[in-house]
């Protein structure tokens, strides 16, 4: 049993590197799009993202230790780049969480869809490489438990929901 436990460690350190790039090379699919039911989803690489008009604010969390600097895309933005401006966003992620996000709510600069928590790409055992974050410190209502509930970690999909 020893062996084999020995052996399977050895196995997953020697492909951890590799997990590591994939995670960080910007053209592995990070985030599935969804227009409609009808539509296939759109994958969305990292470099797609960061090739978008980028918002960055310092801000704490509740998931995380003193203030922290935030760089992604404006959600709203985001979803405007493939056309969808009304309804709601069904935010998924990776654990299957998921949570509606009416896209009225959103404002050009709230939340961001991040993808660098202090100048480094988030990793996913950093609650990447994706994560919906808000400016908590700029405004008491960015800090209630609908807001929280919407600042989805290990973001994997954005759907359109009716």
């Amino acid at each position: 049993m020893t062996k084999l436990l020995t052996v399977l460690v050895a196995v997953i350190m020697a492909f951890a590197p590799f997990v590591a790039v994939a995670d960080q090379s910007g053209s592995e699919p990070v985030l599935f799009i969804q227009k409609d039911a009808s539509s296939e989803p759109v994958a969305v690489t990292l470099a797609e993202l960061q090739s978008l008009t980028q918002t960055t604010f310092k801000t704490s969390t509740i998931w995380t230790s003193g203030v922290s600097e935030f760089s992604g895309v404006a959600l709203s933005r985001l979803l405007s780049s493939f056309g969808i401006e009304q309804g709601f966003i069904r935010a998924r992620a990776a654990n299957d969480y998921a949570v509606d996000i009416p896209i009225a709510s959103l404002s050009q600069t709230a939340p961001i869809v991040a993808f660098r928590m202090d100048g480094k790409t988030i990793p996913r055992r950093g609650k990447g490489p994706l994560w919906i974050v808000f400016p908590y410190d700029m405004d008491a209502a960015f800090r209630t438990e609908t807001v929280y509930s919407q600042s989805i970690w290990q973001l994997k999909s954005l759907d359109v929901v009716d």
